[in-house]
């Protein structure tokens, strides 16, 4: 894959962050919800929860820049079946930051916090949807406290972003370039413009393009360089093999094409990432671009969908 491809698909995978649909099956009369517990959220100050929904529990985490809104559409078609937990990190799309933000240490203090939160909430091994940002988070979750957590779709994300280019990169020699992007990044706002020019190769439709630039000029810049610095110097590829649940993988390639990409280099990139992971499959997307729940929206429920039917069936 060439340069610019690359290029392209790290802000494509770091900024990640209805239509037309198939009803859903209704839950069975036997299906019971999760146990609800009032939740303290000064314990968890690195994000924010909205609960929606009956039934088995499922977190939705968004990716960088993007609140927890980016999952509106999948909230509404799951909350009749799953009890929908949607997070909102600090300092991404108009949240506010962490007080003393940017600080060292924020994913761990996501990861940590949201371990902690499914104890407290006892919620049992609820399945994770992650997109980017969220889908590195999921995998996180799984590497560290594998018994914690269920079935996990992961959209568009990686276990160590980046690789992509050098797959013998270590996270060390990632670190001066990270540094980099992260003071460039803590800088200030991208001007709108080149905002949405960045975003226009992410998303296909203009309404969701003008959304996702907002969300990113809504977001505070310290805790979004913070955040990439961590995402980038994070390498989760050998820890792969500790993850006990399946965990459904889906890619996007589409907006790369130009710059020299195939869905055959593209799926060799994740599949090589994925290698050690050892319940998983690789799904990709021959239409969307890097927001998969709004691009190619039917494809990505029907694969989530038949995912977590086979391995999240509700509760009896």
């Amino acid at each position: 894959m060439k340069f610019a491809t690359l290029r392209r698909s790290f802000a494509a995978l770091l900024l990640g962050a209805a239509f037309a649909q198939p009803a859903f099956a209704h839950p069975s009369a036997t299906s019971r919800p999760a146990a609800v517990v009032a939740d303290n959220p000064a314990a968890h100050p690195a994000f924010t929860v909205r609960v929606v929904g009956k039934g088995r529990p499922v977190l939705l985490i968004p990716g960088l820049t993007c609140p927890g809104a980016v999952w509106d559409e999948t909230v509404a078609r799951y909350q009749s079946r799953y009890q929908c937990h949607v997070l909102s990190l600090a300092g991404f799309g108009g949240a506010a930051p962490m007080a003393g933000a940017p600080t060292a240490d924020f994913l761990p203090a996501v990861r940590d916090q949201l371990l902690a939160y499914i104890k407290t909430q006892k919620l049992d091994r609820p399945a994770v949807i992650g997109h980017s940002l969220g889908g590195f988070m999921g995998l996180w979750l799984s590497t560290t406290q594998p018994e914690a957590v269920g079935p996990l779709v992961i959209v568009d994300s990686l276990p160590f972003l980046a690789a992509v280019q050098n797959p013998a990169l270590t996270a060390e020699a990632a670190r001066p370039m990270a540094a980099g992007m992260r003071q460039q990044m803590s800088a200030g706002k991208l001007p709108l413009a080149q905002q949405r020019q960045m975003v226009a190769s992410m998303v296909t439709d203009t309404a969701r393009q003008r959304l996702v630039a907002a969300w990113g000029q809504a977001s505070a810049p310290a805790s979004v360089g913070q955040a990439m610095y961590e995402l980038y110097t994070t390498d989760l590829r050998a820890d792969l093999g500790a993850v006990r649940q399946p965990a459904l993988v889906l890619g996007s390639w589409a907006a790369y094409e130009p710059y020299g990409s195939t869905m055959a280099s593209t799926r060799a990139i994740f599949a090589a990432q994925y290698a050690k992971l050892p319940q998983h499959r690789i799904e990709m997307s021959r239409a969307g671009r890097h927001f998969l729940m709004y691009d190619d929206t039917a494809w990505f429920f029907e694969q989530t969908d038949a995912f977590l039917q086979a391995n999240y069936a509700a509760r009896k």
